[in-house]
């Protein structure tokens, strides 16, 4: 479309969402000039969540540690914005926190696909070690040029691998049709095993598996659990093979903007909150192990040797995304990544 200029919308459109990266929006510019900065915390899924109980618990901290000066408000379950929406709300200054899936990064910075390569981290620690260390940090930077900036780091968990077969070996999982977030390394792992990868909505799942539209998944103990897809799955392998984590983001030039020490208060909030996130997020996936356990399904540990094998076998897709990645980033989480 054109429009009474002669100009594109689109790149019209484009010039706007590039001019918020780099200024403020009216109503945050006049909260400031009230004396109280507004910060609006807007995630998808529910207040009962780790990611929902962090986010209410950055309000308390934030509103605690900076009486009259912040106000945070808190929307759960998309009703400000949705995955579709929110980065251009973020961009344009219209919120201020998001925690996406680290996975809905790859399209501002390849770099951080590193957390999808399969078999890098043997359990958490080895993760926060990553994501601790200086390289893990300089990732949440490496997106500043687009505008954002990443504050930290939240939990859901490792991945363990489903299907109606034990998966003992790599060689399992050949020529089964595993579903698949939306993301170019996920899809190279299944098919370096010699299965096919099908994309598919979260929500979408249990029904594809009780049909044999898939025959397998990969997912946390706590999301197998809450779908119930040990009703529609026999075998459940302890992997540890993938890592579901999210990003706490923000509009790089209003964070850098806000006076130091409401930056520093709020700094301090957000560590609170990701503690929490942590804690409840592992207590959710270990009760969630324990009650699949307890079902008809059938749980099976990997032995070292067996897990050998597949990380073995799943090198060459961190050869191939090795190039997008950096293999100065690979080799910093392979270190950090192995069982303390």
């Amino acid at each position: 479309m054109v429009n009474a200029n002669g100009r594109s919308t689109a790149i019209s459109r484009r010039a706007a969402l590039a001019a918020a990266a780099g200024a403020l929006s009216l109503p945050a510019l006049h909260a400031r000039a009230q004396g109280v900065i507004t910060v609006k915390f807007s995630h998808v899924v529910a207040d009962s969540t780790p990611k929902g109980q962090a986010a209410i618990r950055f309000k308390e901290a934030a509103e605690k540690l900076l009486p009259g000066r912040v106000k945070v408000e808190v929307y759960p379950n998309s009703q400000l914005y949705g995955d579709a929406k929110e980065m251009e709300a973020l961009l344009l200054g219209d919120v201020q926190i998001l925690a996406p899936s680290l996975s809905k990064f790859d399209r501002f910075t390849k770099s951080v696909q590193v957390f999808d390569l399969p078999f890098l981290f043997a359990d958490m620690d080895a993760a926060d070690r990553f994501q601790a260390g200086e390289t893990g940090q300089k990732l949440l930077q490496s997106i500043e040029k687009r505008g954002l900036l990443g504050l930290g780091y939240l939990h859901n968990g490792l991945k363990q691998l489903s299907a109606n077969k034990p998966l003992l070996l790599p060689t399992d999982a050949k020529g089964l049709k595993f579903r698949v977030q939306s993301s170019d390394v996920l899809v190279a792992q299944f098919q370096q095993l010699g299965s096919n990868p099908q994309k598919l909505a979260f929500s979408e799942v249990y029904q594809a598996l009780q049909t044999g539209a898939v025959d397998g998944q990969e997912n946390t103990w706590s999301n197998c659990y809450s779908q119930k897809y040990q009703e529609v799955q026999s075998d459940f392998t302890e992997t540890n093979h993938g890592l579901i984590d999210y990003m706490l983001v923000t509009n790089s030039k209003w964070w850098r903007g806000l006076p130091e020490e409401v930056r520093s208060g709020l700094t301090k909030a957000l560590h609170e909150a990701v503690e929490l996130n942590n804690t409840v997020a592992q207590k959710l996936n270990d009760d969630a192990r324990a009650k699949i356990a307890e079902s008809k399904a059938k749980i099976h540990t990997l032995s070292a040797d067996q897990r050998a094998q597949w990380r073995e076998a799943m090198r060459p897709v961190w050869k191939r995304f090795e190039k997008e990645i950096g293999a100065d980033i690979i080799a910093a989480a392979e270190q950090a990544g192995q069982a303390s």
